[in-house]
């Protein structure tokens, strides 16, 4: 029996990986000092990123699976001249690398001391990303940030041309920044590996978005996490509501953040109930989206493994009476299931799916709420809404979630 349940282990974590590959191996990437000027068929991307740099070549960047104890800003430069229908990165240019964390200090009589000399180097990087950032917005003409965070299995060029495909359909408005951390690591362990890369991430991540709310002419910042992404985002964000409603502000000021998506999130259910939920996570924001597919294949795969119930797969008929009657008191958290335009099993439909992508642009473009002739959703139970083809809106509609 036990050699029977090691077998049944592997085949599982193999299709694991498999049902939540990304696009394989990194690949290089020509690295220039200066970006080129961006024509009609180009796009300028901003990224920070806690990957090792790797550069096999002369002119060639690679950033790796391997973690990096420092964080590395720069532009990626994308072009959609032959290469098909979604453009593909093809510059990156490296601006700005922050000392390595954690930044040295000393102790006398309980005190912390911090390294003054470390302290004013990370302060100099810390402004002058910010002043990068500034820039961008000011070109930009607008307040906006939107922030991509990847999942499981990425490397860092999907990171970099999945936001590009999102950027696009939202209109091309907000500053596109993707924070990619050290996710794409290979092997049957793979998955479990990513996972504890996301959490030594959270740092950076968190360091990432105080900078972002600290800089000059940013009014509204927008977050959209896939995947294991979700719970590297949520971990980051509610230790940064714990502090800074200790400090006696309130978060949904102090923070900025308007919409938070998560994109069929890879988060125990059971985890959410009590560090988010329990702890009134959701008023810190302006909305909470959650795009859910009660059949996707790959959450079901990390289910069984994990053995909870996976956040991106929950359905109304499985919350109890209480949590029903919590969940329709929170304003502010729409779930959207997606399953009758992006197929039972899909787990990437908000980068792949038109209708999901139509669904989050208008969303984050006009602010639309779910019930707007924007957003092809019919209401089911409480706050759980699907999203359908515009033809299934005018056929009759079994409005039960399941």
């Amino acid at each position: 029996m036990p050699r029977a349940l090691s077998h049944l282990s592997c085949a599982l974590l193999l299709a694991l990986s498999l049902a939540l590959a990304g696009c394989g191996g990194a690949r290089a990437v020509s690295e220039v000092d200066v970006m080129p000027p961006t024509s009609g068929d180009d796009l300028r991307l901003y990224y920070i990123t806690d990957r090792n740099p790797s550069r096999p070549d002369e002119g060639a960047l690679i950033y790796t699976a391997t973690r990096s104890s420092s964080m590395a800003h720069g532009t990626a430069h994308l072009s959609r001249v032959g290469t098909g229908k979604h453009p593909r990165l093809t510059y990156l240019h490296e601006a700005l690398r922050f000392p390595a964390t954690p930044l040295p200090f000393s102790q006398d009589k309980g005190a912390i001391l911090p390294d003054l000399a470390a302290t004013a180097r990370y302060g100099e990087s810390s402004s002058t990303l910010k002043a990068e950032l500034s820039q961008a917005l000011r070109e930009s003409g607008q307040d906006e940030v939107l922030l991509y965070v990847h999942g499981f299995n990425s490397n860092f060029e999907e990171s970099i041309e999945t936001l590009a495909r999102v950027w696009r359909s939202v209109g091309e408005g907000p500053v596109p920044l993707a924070y990619s951390w050290p996710a794409g690591n290979p092997g049957l362990f793979g998955y479990f590996k990513d996972r504890e890369s996301g959490e030594f991430s959270i740092f950076h991540l968190k360091e990432t978005l105080r900078l972002i709310t600290a800089t000059p002419g940013v009014g509204r910042i927008h977050i959209i996490a896939h995947s294991r992404g979700s719970d590297v985002v949520t971990t980051a964000l509610r230790e940064l509501v714990i502090e800074t409603r200790a400090a006696g502000r309130n978060p949904r000021q102090s923070l900025r953040i308007e919409n938070l998506i998560l994109a069929a999130p890879d988060l125990d259910f059971g985890v959410v109930r009590q560090r988010l939920v329990a702890e009134k996570f959701g008023p810190a924001f302006g909305r909470i989206t959650v795009y859910i597919n009660p059949e996707d294949s790959a959450l079901g795969l990390a289910q069984t493994l994990m053995a909870g119930t996976r956040f991106g797969r929950i359905s109304y008929n499985e919350l109890d009476p209480k949590e029903r009657d919590i969940f329709a008191l929170i304003g502010n958290v729409d779930f959207i299931n997606v399953s009758a335009v992006a197929g039972k099993s899909s787990h990437a439909y908000f980068r792949n799916n038109p209708e999901v992508l139509m669904d989050m642009a208008a969303l984050l473009s006009s602010e639309a709420p779910p019930d707007s002739p924007r957003r092809n959703l019919i209401h089911t139970e409480a706050n759980f809404w699907r999203l359908l083809l515009p033809r299934d809106l005018r056929a009759p509609i079994d409005r039960v979630d399941r």
